[in-house]
């Protein structure tokens, strides 16, 4: 990923875009401190569809209890403590 000033991407924006959909994803520095990401339409749509939304995952059918806790097996009892 190549790394763009601010004032380097607004000064050179068609250079900026055209690298973005050659080289891939572009980074956005604002005062050194990376603050942004430009990527191809493409590669924006693979991302964000990716996963579904909280509202799809409450919708669905399928469990969603089974991997909340893992398998119940048989645990060893310790033996019963006295105090005197």
């Amino acid at each position: 990923m190549a790394i763009w000033r601010v004032q380097d991407a607004k000064a050179r924006f068609s250079a900026f875009v055209r690298a973005s959909l050659t080289e891939g994803p572009q980074v956005v520095t604002l005062r050194g401190v990376e603050t942004a990401v430009l990527v191809p339409m493409a590669e924006w749509r693979r991302l964000t569809e990716a996963r579904p939304t909280l509202k799809d995952l409450l919708l669905t059918d399928a469990a969603r209890t089974d991997t909340l806790a893992p398998p119940r097996g048989r645990a060893r009892r310790r033996a019963d403590l006295t105090f005197e």
